[in-house]
């Protein structure tokens, strides 16, 4: 059990963070009995724990009665003793005259965590608060320079590893649904589904200098094929027809994508309002940003794509910012396609910190907006569905590919074998860790001029490869709620024995949840070592689970774990 002992400001984000690192755990108690007691308040009766975690960026009652020298800083990246590098947002203290360092910056080599000992318990102090920097990530969220570090997982798997580390084992359930790697979630902004609409407005012209001049440049410089420039000339060859209806309009096949995702489930988001480009805190928005068709104009699409366990949710324009155009552009959209319950992203990905306040009172039950626009990667730091601070029941669903951020011009402009690069280590990261990767491909990026269907083609290969289970986002959502409302306890009861009870509801055709038990990596809470490399036994969760399991702490620990019980 880890006993927290934090101010009482911290509480709500400590609830959060212990919802995606889930495992046994409480608000520290005056007597409670502690494997781990994890500190950033210094009021605390220390009943000699096994391990004892003081996170804090200023100088501790612990700092003074060791006479420890500590150095405040400004925040940057650190790096552990095995080589992961965190980005730090809030101050760090350095303690510049210990060993057994754990963490230094990395700018100047100062130890930002070392391990002391006193009798049997096992002594961290580590310079930053951790649970300021939680908040700091899945509220205001990384700048783009650190987007492709996953700070959130590394912040939890560091705390494991510590834990593991220090001779202890650590039972959780992982963000891993039973069977699969992890979650990805294939989601589509609808924005132009009709070239028709288009006459002589930027959208039209825009599409004829790229699918021209735009590709042969591409050619020319090789990152377009003949074939793509041969695709996209004889599109805007026909343009002309199109608009006189003798020809067939090419924008309007978004729906091919179930085709494509055969056997699969995915979300499209579809505007509730025509030529309206919304408003900002400052005033109306762009109107390049207003989408020119109606809902009513999609729906033989929409029913094929429902028909086929697909799901339609809300691409919102002013519902970020204001309660009464949240609920009508959610109520629009439910009664043009009959569904009560919808998620929600908002168009160019308009965001504050007040918008999920804002969704959550409207009746969203997710938003999936939290990404970034102009490169792919970790905002809020983390894989996770998380809830938002201050919502009653609306999850986050954070986004982390989008396709205009890999090959836009004014994002990231890769080529597609640099974007296959960068796409790899995000699923890398997603199998390391759990979770979910949530992808958006638009509605004309599989038509000329994009033409970047066969890049998303490859990814779904790669996805099924991998043994990813890809749900729609209310899916997806679904199960991190059940995953939220399971509960897991465990307690020592004999020298290398731990019991274990769980308990989770299994009413629902999701998958079920995994029940994880990470290996001892020190032999004993005295040896704080990483000669050993991390180790877990997973086990199906289902209904209520009661184990004892048996710890070995020698090398053939995974085959010879027993587990008995129910």
């Amino acid at each position: 059990m880890i006993g927290v002992a934090v101010h009482a400001s911290e509480r709500d984000i400590v609830a959060e963070f212990f919802e995606l690192f889930k495992t046994p755990w409480e608000f520290y108690r005056s007597g409670g009995q502690y494997d781990v007691l994890l500190c950033t308040s210094d009021n605390v009766c220390f009943e000699s724990p096994r391990l004892l975690l003081i996170f804090d960026d200023k100088i501790t009652a612990f700092d003074t009665e060791r006479e420890i020298r500590v150095e405040s800083q400004p925040g940057g990246l650190l790096v552990s003793d095995e080589g992961t590098r965190l980005p730090i947002y809030g101050r760090v203290a350095t303690f510049p005259s210990c060993p057994n360092w754990l963490l230094k910056k990395e700018s100047t080599q100062e130890p930002v965590a070392f391990v002391s000992f006193c009798q049997a318990t096992t002594i961290l102090r580590v310079g930053y608060n951790l649970f300021n920097e939680v908040r700091f990530l899945l509220t205001i969220g990384q700048p783009v320079g650190n987007a492709g570090i996953p700070t959130l997982e590394h912040h939890t798997a560091l705390l494991r590893d510590w834990i593991s580390r220090a001779g202890l084992p650590l039972v959780e359930i992982p963000p891993v649904p039973n069977g699969h790697g992890f979650i990805a979630c294939l989601t589509h902004d609808i924005d132009h589904p009709v070239l028709l609409n288009h006459r002589c407005d930027h959208t039209m012209f825009g599409f004829l200098y790229r699918a021209t001049v735009g590709t042969f440049l591409n050619v020319c410089r090789g990152r377009n094929s003949l074939r793509s420039l041969w695709r996209n000339l004889r599109a805007a060859c026909l343009l002309p027809f199109v608009h006189l209806g003798m020809a067939r309009d090419f924008w309007a096949e978004f729906d091919r994508y179930t085709e494509m995702e055969v056997g699969l489930n995915s979300t499209f988001f579809v505007i509730p309002r025509r030529d309206y480009p919304g408003r900002t805190t400052s005033g109306p928005c762009s109107p390049f940003r207003a989408c020119r068709y109606n809902l009513e104009q999609l729906l033989p699409q929409l029913r094929r794509i429902a028909s086929a366990a697909s799901e339609v949710g809300v691409h919102g324009l002013d519902a970020w910012l204001d309660f009464d155009a949240a609920c009508e552009e959610r109520e629009r959209v439910s009664q043009t396609i009959g569904a009560s319950e919808l998620g929600v992203r908002m168009h160019w990905l308009h965001f504050n910190e007040k918008s999920p306040e804002i969704l959550d009172r409207a009746g969203f039950t997710y938003d999936t907006t939290v990404g970034y626009g102009e490169t792919v990667g970790y905002r809020a730091g983390t894989l996770q569905a998380y809830r938002p601070l201050g919502v009653t029941y609306l999850l986050e669903l954070p986004l982390h590919v989008m396709d205009t951020a890999l090959f836009y011009p004014v994002c990231l402009n890769l080529r597609e074998e640099d974007a296959e690069r960068l796409v790899r280590k995000l699923l890398d990261d997603a199998e390391r860790f759990g979770g979910v990767l949530t992808i958006n491909w638009h509605d004309r990026s599989i038509a000329p001029e994009r033409l970047w269907d066969g890049f998303y083609l490859q990814l779904l290969c790669e996805l099924k490869r991998r043994g990813a289970w890809l749900p729609t986002a209310a899916q997806a959502v679904a199960w991190f709620r059940k995953r939220r409302a399971a509960t897991v306890e465990s307690r020592q009861v004999g020298a290398s024995v731990i019991r274990i009870r769980g308990r989770t509801e299994t009413a629902d055709t999701l998958p079920g949840l995994t029940m994880r038990i990470n290996q001892p990596r020190g032999g004993s809470v005295l040896e704080f070592t990483a000669s050993r490399a991390a180790d877990f036994v997973d086990m199906p969760f289902d209904s209520t689970t009661e184990r004892d399991i048996v710890i070995r702490t020698e090398p053939d620990w995974r085959s010879s774990a027993l587990i008995t019980g129910n």
